[in-house]
């Protein structure tokens, strides 16, 4: 099999990690194309107390001490595969993770650098010409990405980059698929997301003005950092939720949130994790607006768009159970049909065989 080295936040631990999903489905998808991966994770943020999983058997995993003497010892392994890949956001030491495996990777592997959050990483490479990821753009082989379109591969070309290729984000139908609703998550609108300093003026607007403008309605805050005594009094912030409880949260309430970061939303053509989440439950999306949701869901069919928190006040006011339960069945069917991770494997895979057919074993082609 095709030997990869994967050196990202975790794949254990959804815990401040809003990778996690799109690393678990990646993952799992490329294995069944042949993929022989290791994880490597560092033991940071305190992660591994909150792991949502044990190691599956679709993978291993490397849990790194997050020391100097740790990030070598990890790197040194890159030696042994065929394909490195260093994503970005791993959130110890990234730029030295990303010389020290790049160095370690013997002759004829292919060198990946998997941006999970294009926006936020061009901007440093665009205002330090001294980056670290900047510098060696041109010896790496391709910059995939899980969102960002033109925009993101025009830029990362520019920059430097041989080629810049997305893999966007997707379901995994064996993980989030619809679940029967439970008690704690019964709300009119549920959205889950960490709290983040580039995300919280459109949380204001897109989550926490609807609900003062609708102080009848129940609304459900889930994700770390949120303090209840700052929320209006019809909002329920439940902390942390666990990657196993997704499923009945994005079932439960009659519509979930998608907020996009500044970022983001500024970029286009980049669906959360949470958009795929969602509608593999069959739950009922209403996002916030941001180019190039129609490449993914159908506006009014299979997704509510919102433009400010008017929007989802009105949408909320409008929502019927019957029309919500339509909404979410339409989304699950063009998720299933369209936007599974195998889709993203097989993509994957047919460009790395593109690009080094020679490195690729016969499972994986």
């Amino acid at each position: 099999m095709t030997r990869v080295a994967f050196y990202g936040s975790s794949l254990l631990s959804s815990y401040w990690n809003g990778a996690a999903t799109y690393y678990r489905g990646i993952v799992k998808a490329m294995s069944r194309h042949g993929f022989d991966v290791t994880f490597h994770e560092p033991d940071a943020y305190d992660r591994q107390s909150h792991r949502d999983i044990e190691v599956p058997d679709w993978v291993r995993v490397n849990v790194w001490p997050a020391t100097p003497e740790g990030l070598r010892d990890a790197a040194a392994q890159a030696a042994n595969a065929d394909i490195v890949v260093k994503a970005s956001g791993v959130g110890y030491a990234d730029d030295e993770i990303l010389t020290q495996v790049m160095a370690a990777a013997r002759p004829g592997a292919l060198r990946i650098f998997w941006d999970v959050d294009a926006p936020a990483t061009l901007a440093a490479m665009q205002q330090d010409p001294g980056d670290a990821l900047r510098r060696m753009l041109p010896d790496l082989d391709v910059v995939l990405t899980y969102g960002g379109g033109d925009p993101v591969v025009r830029a990362y070309r520019d920059l430097g980059a041989r080629d810049c290729v997305p893999i966007y984000n997707a379901l995994d139908p064996d993980t989030h698929h619809p679940a029967p609703p439970q008690d704690r998550f019964r709300a009119d609108l549920g959205f889950l997301a960490n709290r983040l300093p580039d995300r919280e003026a459109r949380v204001a607007e897109f989550f926490l003005r609807p609900a003062a403008m609708l102080p009848q309605r129940r609304f459900l805050l889930g994700g770390s950092g949120w303090n209840q005594g700052d929320l209006p009094g019809n909002v329920n912030a439940i902390g942390h939720v666990g990657t196993a409880d997704h499923n009945a949260f994005n079932t439960t309430p009659r519509a979930v949130l998608n907020v996009a970061r500044d970022s983001m939303a500024a970029t286009g053509f980049s669906p959360a994790t949470r958009v795929f989440e969602a509608a593999g439950a069959g739950g009922c999306l209403i996002t916030d607006a941001w180019e190039g949701i129609e490449l993914f869901l159908t506006p009014d069919k299979e997704v509510l768009v919102a433009r400010d928190g008017q929007d989802v006040a009105d949408a909320l006011a409008d929502l019927t159970p019957e029309r919500s339960q339509a909404i979410g069945q339409a989304a699950l069917k063009r998720v299933l049909a369209e936007h599974t991770y195998d889709r993203r494997a097989i993509q994957l895979r047919d460009l790395l065989h593109r690009m080094r057919p020679e490195i690729l074993t016969e499972e994986a082609q």
